[in-house]
């Protein structure tokens, strides 16, 4: 009798609550930019509200943060420093292909 108790019982698990990514007293506005950056990917992209861990009303916000933010140069519109960066590799190669053609 009694495991057939026991399996009624739910298994006490423990688990750590997660705090939520914005206090009550953070005020999400354009202008606070330690708040802003970190809802954005290394490339600059909104982070989705399952990555985010936030409310429906609170990603709205934060997502029209940071487009004022992005219209008045706060922050970038996109993040790729790869692509502006040459590398000796490219320079090589349109040189190598400049020998070739003399």
């Amino acid at each position: 009798m009694d495991k057939s108790k026991r399996s009624f019982l739910k298994s006490k698990r423990s688990f750590r609550r997660r705090l939520p990514p914005i206090q009550s007293g953070d005020r999400i506005d354009y202008r606070n930019m330690s708040l802003i950056s970190r809802f954005i990917s290394e490339q600059g992209k909104i982070l989705s509200r399952r990555v985010n861990k936030l409310t429906l009303k609170q990603q709205r916000l934060i997502t029209i943060a940071i487009k004022q933010a992005r219209i008045l140069s706060l922050l970038p519109f996109l993040n790729n420093e790869k692509q502006f960066e040459r590398t000796d590799e490219s320079i090589a190669r349109t040189t190598g292909l400049r020998t070739r053609n003399k």
